[in-house]
């Protein structure tokens, strides 16, 4: 297995960014409960970061994300997803917690935002990356 040196972005809490330069993506790694407040907070560094980098592939790790957070999935779809295209996102890669109501969370994130191509979900990182490296 390749191993990559990655600059850590940001971390808090509910989350790590890290940007990978070998793979040209972000990793949004996901950890504990989260909620309303904790989603937008990260999804807007998230943003910010994918900006300031000009990475426009991103990985979004649930795996380590317990509970639901369905609060926030109208925001998920109708706000961010949109101005995340609009400042370059080309493809994002999201991992499945193994919490069935994290993973219903997603579900109806993706259902609100109609189902957009650019979003893929998996169940696993592995296929998550190989998906991402598809469309470098």
């Amino acid at each position: 297995m390749r191993r990559t040196r990655t600059e850590l972005l940001y971390r808090d809490a509910s989350i790590a960014i890290e940007f990978n330069p070998v793979e040209e993506w972000i990793y949004a790694n996901w950890r504990g409960y989260q909620n309303y407040e904790s989603v937008v907070a990260g999804c807007e560094k998230l943003l910010v970061l994918m900006k300031e980098k000009a990475c426009f592939r991103i990985l979004n790790d649930n795996t380590h994300v317990e509970g639901q957070w369905s609060t926030a999935a109208g925001w998920v779809a109708s706000d961010w997803f949109p101005r995340m295209r609009e400042n370059g996102l080309q493809v994002f890669a999201w991992v499945y917690s193994p919490s069935v109501f994290s993973r219903l969370s997603v579900d109806k994130s993706i259902k609100l935002a109609e189902f957009p191509d650019y979003i893929k979900v998996f169940d696993d990182i592995a296929p998550a990356k190989d998906w991402l490296r598809s469309h470098a």
